[in-house]
């Protein structure tokens, strides 16, 4: 019986670490899907505050998503250019999955814009990610 509870453990570590590297990234995806379901007609007028709030929303969700992204891709191990290029273009990659969903969803329609602008707030997110992450390591050491 004690060996099938000593199997069960480090499986079970496994799932929870991969779960806190990768649980932020799975919210935002779920976030981002969340508020692209929303249909046109539901959003009140904002007049011309539409514009900022429309694009700041896509340049915060992105930002964090591409942020979560490094965080799990990254981890505790050194940062490299590869792994934050590789967090920028999943970011950009589900950007592209969203304006399809988007495509489906009654008054609202994708937007190359969007695109662009989630991909500029990806590439802010992961340049915040890894200032944070340096000054976390310069303050413990």
């Amino acid at each position: 019986m004690s060996d099938t509870n000593s199997e069960e453990v480090p499986d079970l570590n496994m799932r929870s670490m991969w779960l806190r590297r990768w649980g932020p990234a799975l919210v935002m995806m779920g976030l981002i899907f969340f508020f692209s379901s929303i249909p046109g007609r539901d959003f009140p007028p904002l007049g011309w505050w539409e514009w900022l709030v429309t694009n700041g929303g896509h340049a915060l969700g992105y930002a964090m998503l591409s942020a979560a992204f490094a965080y799990g891709l990254i981890g505790s191990r050194p940062v490299t250019p590869r792994h934050l290029a590789l967090a920028v273009s999943l970011a950009v990659l589900y950007s592209l999955t969203d304006e399809f969903h988007q495509a489906f969803v009654p008054g609202r329609t994708p937007a190359l814009m969007d695109l662009g602008v989630d991909a500029i707030g990806a590439v802010v997110g992961v340049g915040m990610w890894v200032y944070g992450r340096r000054r976390v390591r310069r303050v413990k050491t």
